[in-house]
């Protein structure tokens, strides 16, 4: 087997987009893979392909992302369960409105249409099941929903079927860079060699930015999910909520998730995710005050992934501040699923130094200023950009 051209280091959904759009401009890719794919944040999120409350910021990703998603079974022979039923973010009250319709205007100003507020009347119109006391809330049509296990193994089969080289239960050590070449040593002895390292590791990216001297404050979660029995069909979008922390939808076989950001406990050293049992009642209780028909549902199943939060909740993405050939993208703050596909290919454009299609300034590596020497975050400056 020749050497390749890039690794990728990590092999969930941002890796294996990395790896594909990589593979797709004729690069040769290995992938390193601490477990398989999907089996931390990728494989066990919500699996919302949204727009609606993103932060400014992440706006432009997102929007190009859904171009890709619309398209998704052309790029990876897979429609990946992607169903564009809307998304939702109910308002209980008055004061909530107020402050939607303050974020709409904003948006439009600058240049962004695609939240709509939608009052009493119309949002019962959308979500007929809604407590009586909500009072509207910011809809957005198209946005929609996929299936994240199904989508990361979709990209991750397309990419190893155009030549991709994967390795499974392969943990990254110890990265260094000789003669214009990076060296990734494994934890099972092997070495592999090439000229790019594209970092995708999750809540482990900052070990690797660490070792390299440039240390990021990542804080690793557990976002928590749920699911139900099957109930009888009563709604269609995605629903959250602008006062609660809430993702509801429901499935075609009438099973009910909820979720939306509540964390339980990470234990990296055993690569575990524990449950928060006081954490997954207020999120039940979160879906009942909205939906008064789940009172009746019976939750058969909750687990938990593991993901990289940042101070300010938007990702690293770009080259690395000071090491040539070396790229990052992680810390999606628990809402990365949707850009995965555009992220993947924002990286081969970095790698293959194309000009890029948004800016990413925003994301860069060096904003956080201030790190402690272990990137904890010590004495923390965000930087503006």
């Amino acid at each position: 087997m020749s050497a390749p051209d890039v690794i990728v280091i990590g092999g969930g959904l941002h890796g294996s987009s990395a790896a594909l759009h990589l593979a797709m401009t004729g690069a040769k890719v290995t992938v390193l893979e601490k477990d398989h794919a999907g089996r931390n944040a990728s494989g066990v999120n919500a699996g919302g392909v949204r727009r609606l409350g993103r932060d400014t910021r992440e706006i432009p990703l997102a929007l190009e992302s859904r171009k890709i998603w619309e398209r998704i079974s052309d790029l990876v022979d897979d429609d990946c369960d992607f169903a564009a039923r809307g998304h939702v973010q109910v308002a209980e009250t008055e004061e909530e409105l107020v402050t939607q319709r303050k974020r709409v205007t904003e948006l439009q100003a600058l240049g962004f249409d695609h939240e709509k507020i939608v009052d009493r009347k119309q949002l019962r119109e959308i979500v007929p099941a809604v407590s009586d006391h909500c009072v509207g809330g910011i809809h957005v049509a198209d946005d929609g929903a996929a299936m994240p296990y199904r989508t990361t193994f979709a990209f991750r089969r397309k990419a190893v079927s155009i030549g991709v080289q994967w390795h499974d239960g392969t943990t990254a050590g110890r990265v260094t860079r000789d003669s214009g070449n990076w060296n990734v040593e494994t934890t099972d002895g092997q070495t592999f060699a090439a000229g790019t390292v594209v970092n995708c590791s999750g809540a482990w990216s900052d070990r690797l930015c660490r070792d390299l001297g440039e240390p990021v404050p990542l804080t690793p979660v557990a976002p928590m999910l749920m699911i139900t029995s099957r109930m009888p069909h009563f709604i269609d979008p995605v629903v959250g909520a602008a006062g609660r922390v809430l993702s509801f939808k429901q499935f075609d076989n009438g099973t009910v998730l909820i979720g939306g950001g509540l964390t339980g406990v990470v234990d990296l050293a055993r690569n575990r995710a524990e449950l928060d049992v006081g954490k997954l009642t207020t999120n039940a209780r979160s879906a009942c005050a909205i939906f008064p028909n789940m009172r009746q549902a019976r939750v058969v199943r909750a687990w938990a992934g593991i993901e990289a939060e940042m101070p300010d909740k938007v990702p690293v993405i770009g080259p690395s501040s000071r090491h040539e050939q070396l790229f990052h993208a992680f810390g999606f703050s628990a809402h990365g699923f949707q850009l995965g596909p555009f992220v993947g290919r924002l990286m081969a454009d970095l790698v293959e130094n194309r000009e890029l299609p948004v800016d990413i300034a925003p994301f860069r590596i060096d904003r956080f200023a201030g790190c402690g020497p272990d990137g904890s975050g010590s004495g923390l400056k965000l930087v503006d950009g």
